[in-house]
Protein backbone atom coordinates (compact mmCIF):
# COMPACT_ATOMS: atom_id res chain seq x y z
CA UNK A 1 0.00 0.00 0.00
CA UNK A 2 0.93 3.66 -0.34
CA UNK A 3 0.58 5.16 3.14
CA UNK A 4 1.27 8.71 4.27
CA UNK A 5 2.47 9.50 7.78
CA UNK A 6 1.81 13.02 9.09
CA UNK A 7 4.39 14.01 11.67
CA UNK A 8 6.84 11.63 10.02
CA UNK A 9 9.90 13.15 11.70
CA UNK A 10 8.48 12.97 15.23
CA UNK A 11 8.94 10.24 17.82
CA UNK A 12 5.97 8.04 16.91
CA UNK A 13 5.81 9.15 13.29
CA UNK A 14 9.37 8.11 12.50
CA UNK A 15 8.89 4.74 14.20
CA UNK A 16 5.66 4.17 12.27
CA UNK A 17 7.43 4.98 9.00
CA UNK A 18 10.07 2.38 9.81
CA UNK A 19 7.49 -0.31 10.62
CA UNK A 20 5.52 0.32 7.43
CA UNK A 21 8.64 0.25 5.28
CA UNK A 22 9.78 -2.93 7.01
CA UNK A 23 6.49 -4.49 5.97
CA UNK A 24 7.05 -3.48 2.35
CA UNK A 25 4.71 -0.50 2.06
CA UNK A 26 5.50 2.71 0.20
CA UNK A 27 5.57 5.52 2.74
CA UNK A 28 5.00 9.21 2.04
CA UNK A 29 6.49 11.44 4.73
CA UNK A 30 4.33 14.45 5.57
CA UNK A 31 6.36 17.05 7.43
CA UNK A 32 7.76 20.52 6.85
CA UNK A 33 11.17 18.92 6.40
CA UNK A 34 9.68 17.04 3.42
CA UNK A 35 8.19 20.22 1.96
CA UNK A 36 4.63 19.68 3.20
CA UNK A 37 2.98 22.23 5.49
CA UNK A 38 -0.21 21.13 7.24
CA UNK A 39 -1.09 24.67 8.32
CA UNK A 40 -1.05 26.20 4.83
CA UNK A 41 -1.62 22.99 2.86
CA UNK A 42 1.48 23.63 0.75
CA UNK A 43 2.64 20.45 -0.95
CA UNK A 44 -0.16 18.35 0.53
CA UNK A 45 -2.18 17.55 -2.60
CA UNK A 46 0.91 16.29 -4.40
CA UNK A 47 2.00 14.24 -1.39
CA UNK A 48 -1.37 12.48 -1.11
CA UNK A 49 -1.58 11.50 -4.76
CA UNK A 50 -2.35 7.77 -4.88
CA UNK A 51 -2.27 7.39 -1.09
CA UNK A 52 -4.50 4.65 0.37
CA UNK A 53 -4.30 5.59 4.06
CA UNK A 54 -2.95 8.36 6.28
CA UNK A 55 -1.57 7.99 9.81
CA UNK A 56 -1.79 11.26 11.77
CA UNK A 57 0.86 11.34 14.50
CA UNK A 58 1.28 15.13 14.49
CA UNK A 59 2.03 16.93 17.74
CA UNK A 60 1.99 20.62 18.61
CA UNK A 61 3.31 22.80 21.48
CA UNK A 62 0.79 23.12 24.30
CA UNK A 63 1.43 26.41 26.07
CA UNK A 64 -1.82 28.25 25.34
CA UNK A 65 -5.21 26.52 25.15
CA UNK A 66 -6.68 28.61 22.34
CA UNK A 67 -3.51 28.36 20.25
CA UNK A 68 -3.20 24.62 20.81
CA UNK A 69 -6.79 24.03 19.72
CA UNK A 70 -6.28 26.31 16.71
CA UNK A 71 -3.17 24.47 15.55
CA UNK A 72 -4.68 21.01 15.94
CA UNK A 73 -7.94 22.01 14.26
CA UNK A 74 -6.30 23.85 11.35
CA UNK A 75 -3.91 21.01 10.55
CA UNK A 76 -6.61 18.35 10.92
CA UNK A 77 -9.08 20.19 8.67
CA UNK A 78 -6.39 20.84 6.07
CA UNK A 79 -5.33 17.20 6.09
CA UNK A 80 -8.86 15.76 5.95
CA UNK A 81 -9.92 18.07 3.11
CA UNK A 82 -6.86 17.11 1.09
CA UNK A 83 -7.49 13.42 1.79
CA UNK A 84 -11.05 13.75 0.52
CA UNK A 85 -9.82 15.38 -2.69
CA UNK A 86 -7.25 12.62 -3.17
CA UNK A 87 -9.68 9.78 -2.47
CA UNK A 88 -7.85 8.50 0.62
CA UNK A 89 -9.78 5.57 2.05
CA UNK A 90 -8.63 5.54 5.69
CA UNK A 91 -7.55 8.18 8.19
CA UNK A 92 -5.83 6.83 11.33
CA UNK A 93 -5.49 9.24 14.24
CA UNK A 94 -3.24 8.64 17.22
CA UNK A 95 -4.98 9.98 20.32
CA UNK A 96 -4.70 9.66 24.10
CA UNK A 97 -6.56 7.51 26.61
CA UNK A 98 -8.85 9.40 29.01
CA UNK A 99 -8.97 12.83 27.37
CA UNK A 100 -12.77 13.03 27.26
CA UNK A 101 -13.13 13.53 31.02
CA UNK A 102 -10.20 15.88 31.72
CA UNK A 103 -11.01 19.54 31.06
CA UNK A 104 -8.04 21.34 32.56
CA UNK A 105 -5.31 20.02 30.28
CA UNK A 106 -4.43 22.31 27.35
CA UNK A 107 -3.06 19.52 25.15
CA UNK A 108 -6.11 17.34 25.76
CA UNK A 109 -8.39 20.17 24.63
CA UNK A 110 -6.60 20.20 21.29
CA UNK A 111 -6.78 16.42 20.96
CA UNK A 112 -10.53 16.43 21.71
CA UNK A 113 -11.09 18.92 18.91
CA UNK A 114 -8.95 16.80 16.62
CA UNK A 115 -11.04 13.72 17.45
CA UNK A 116 -14.26 15.65 16.81
CA UNK A 117 -13.12 16.79 13.38
CA UNK A 118 -12.05 13.29 12.40
CA UNK A 119 -15.32 11.68 13.52
CA UNK A 120 -17.37 14.31 11.67
CA UNK A 121 -15.06 14.50 8.67
CA UNK A 122 -15.32 13.21 5.10
CA UNK A 123 -12.81 10.33 5.34
CA UNK A 124 -13.47 6.89 6.91
CA UNK A 125 -11.49 6.76 10.12
CA UNK A 126 -9.96 4.89 13.03
CA UNK A 127 -8.96 6.64 16.27
CA UNK A 128 -6.30 4.81 18.30
CA UNK A 129 -6.16 6.03 21.94
CA UNK A 130 -2.85 5.20 23.61
CA UNK A 131 -1.64 5.70 27.16
CA UNK A 132 1.45 7.76 28.03
CA UNK A 133 4.77 6.60 26.60
CA UNK A 134 7.61 5.11 28.64
CA UNK A 135 9.68 8.29 28.20
CA UNK A 136 6.85 10.50 29.50
CA UNK A 137 8.08 10.68 33.12
CA UNK A 138 11.55 11.87 32.15
CA UNK A 139 10.04 14.44 29.78
CA UNK A 140 7.64 15.82 32.41
CA UNK A 141 10.40 16.14 35.01
CA UNK A 142 12.52 17.93 32.43
CA UNK A 143 9.88 20.64 32.03
CA UNK A 144 10.50 21.95 35.56
CA UNK A 145 14.00 20.77 36.43
CA UNK A 146 16.18 23.53 37.78
CA UNK A 147 19.36 23.22 39.85
CA UNK A 148 18.85 19.48 40.25
CA UNK A 149 15.23 19.74 41.47
CA UNK A 150 12.04 18.98 39.51
CA UNK A 151 8.36 19.03 40.41
CA UNK A 152 6.20 16.24 39.02
CA UNK A 153 2.61 15.10 39.48
CA UNK A 154 2.10 11.68 41.14
CA UNK A 155 0.10 10.32 38.23
CA UNK A 156 -0.97 6.69 37.99
CA UNK A 157 -0.27 5.56 34.43
CA UNK A 158 -0.01 2.36 32.39
CA UNK A 159 2.78 3.40 30.04
CA UNK A 160 3.51 1.95 26.63
CA UNK A 161 6.68 1.70 24.56
CA UNK A 162 6.72 4.08 21.56
CA UNK A 163 7.74 1.17 19.33
CA UNK A 164 4.64 -0.77 20.40
CA UNK A 165 2.45 2.22 19.51
CA UNK A 166 4.04 2.39 16.07
CA UNK A 167 3.41 -1.31 15.50
CA UNK A 168 -0.29 -0.87 16.31
CA UNK A 169 -0.65 2.21 14.09
CA UNK A 170 0.96 0.43 11.16
CA UNK A 171 -1.27 -2.61 11.65
CA UNK A 172 -4.42 -0.47 11.82
CA UNK A 173 -3.45 1.62 8.79
CA UNK A 174 -3.33 -1.36 6.44
CA UNK A 175 -6.73 -2.59 7.58
CA UNK A 176 -10.27 -1.30 7.19
CA UNK A 177 -11.57 1.76 9.12
CA UNK A 178 -12.80 0.67 12.55
CA UNK A 179 -14.09 3.82 14.23
CA UNK A 180 -12.86 4.14 17.79
CA UNK A 181 -10.25 1.48 18.44
CA UNK A 182 -9.69 -0.15 21.83
CA UNK A 183 -7.46 1.68 24.29
CA UNK A 184 -3.84 0.67 23.76
CA UNK A 185 -1.63 0.42 26.86
CA UNK A 186 1.49 -1.15 28.28
CA UNK A 187 1.41 -4.24 30.49
CA UNK A 188 1.79 -2.65 33.96
CA UNK A 189 0.57 0.34 35.96
CA UNK A 190 3.29 2.68 37.22
CA UNK A 191 3.67 5.75 39.41
CA UNK A 192 5.02 8.66 37.35
CA UNK A 193 7.31 9.89 40.12
CA UNK A 194 8.88 6.46 40.50
CA UNK A 195 9.27 6.16 36.73
CA UNK A 196 11.13 9.47 36.60
CA UNK A 197 13.37 8.47 39.52
CA UNK A 198 14.29 5.14 37.93
CA UNK A 199 14.92 6.75 34.55
CA UNK A 200 17.25 9.33 36.10
CA UNK A 201 19.09 6.63 38.03
CA UNK A 202 19.53 4.55 34.87
CA UNK A 203 21.01 7.57 33.11
CA UNK A 204 23.31 8.35 36.04
CA UNK A 205 21.54 11.61 36.91
CA UNK A 206 20.84 12.92 40.42
CA UNK A 207 17.55 14.83 40.36
CA UNK A 208 15.44 15.47 43.46
CA UNK A 209 11.77 14.97 42.57
CA UNK A 210 9.04 16.92 44.37
CA UNK A 211 5.55 15.41 43.91
CA UNK A 212 2.86 18.08 43.49
CA UNK A 213 -0.52 18.73 41.87
CA UNK A 214 0.23 22.44 41.44
CA UNK A 215 1.97 22.11 38.07
CA UNK A 216 0.79 21.21 34.57
CA UNK A 217 -1.27 18.23 35.73
CA UNK A 218 -4.00 18.84 38.29
CA UNK A 219 -5.88 16.52 40.67
CA UNK A 220 -8.53 15.81 38.00
CA UNK A 221 -5.89 13.48 36.54
CA UNK A 222 -5.44 11.52 39.78
CA UNK A 223 -6.60 7.98 40.44
CA UNK A 224 -7.63 5.91 37.43
CA UNK A 225 -8.23 8.87 35.09
CA UNK A 226 -5.36 7.97 32.75
CA UNK A 227 -5.69 4.19 32.88
CA UNK A 228 -7.10 2.20 29.94
CA UNK A 229 -10.69 1.06 29.91
CA UNK A 230 -12.10 -2.44 29.70
CA UNK A 231 -11.07 -4.62 26.76
CA UNK A 232 -7.87 -2.61 26.22
CA UNK A 233 -5.19 -3.93 23.90
CA UNK A 234 -2.13 -4.61 26.03
CA UNK A 235 1.23 -4.15 24.34
CA UNK A 236 4.13 -6.42 25.42
CA UNK A 237 7.06 -4.16 26.32
CA UNK A 238 7.44 -3.39 30.04
CA UNK A 239 8.89 -0.15 31.37
CA UNK A 240 11.92 -2.06 32.66
CA UNK A 241 12.58 -3.60 29.25
CA UNK A 242 12.28 -0.25 27.51
CA UNK A 243 14.52 1.46 30.07
CA UNK A 244 17.23 -1.20 29.73
CA UNK A 245 17.28 -0.75 25.95
CA UNK A 246 17.16 3.05 26.11
CA UNK A 247 20.37 3.32 28.15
Amino acid sequence: MRIAVAGATGNIGSLTVAVLEREGHEVVRISRAAGVDLLSGEGLDAALNGVDAVVDAVNVPSADRAETVRLFSTMTRTLLDAEARAGVRHHVLLSIVGIADIEGNVHYAGKREQERLVTEGPVPWTIVPATQFHDFAEMVAGWTEQDGVATIAPLLVQPIAPQDVAEVLAEVAVGEPRGRYADVAGPETQDLVDMARRTHQARGRDVRLVPTWSGVFGPEMAGNALLPGANARIAPTTFEEWLAKSV
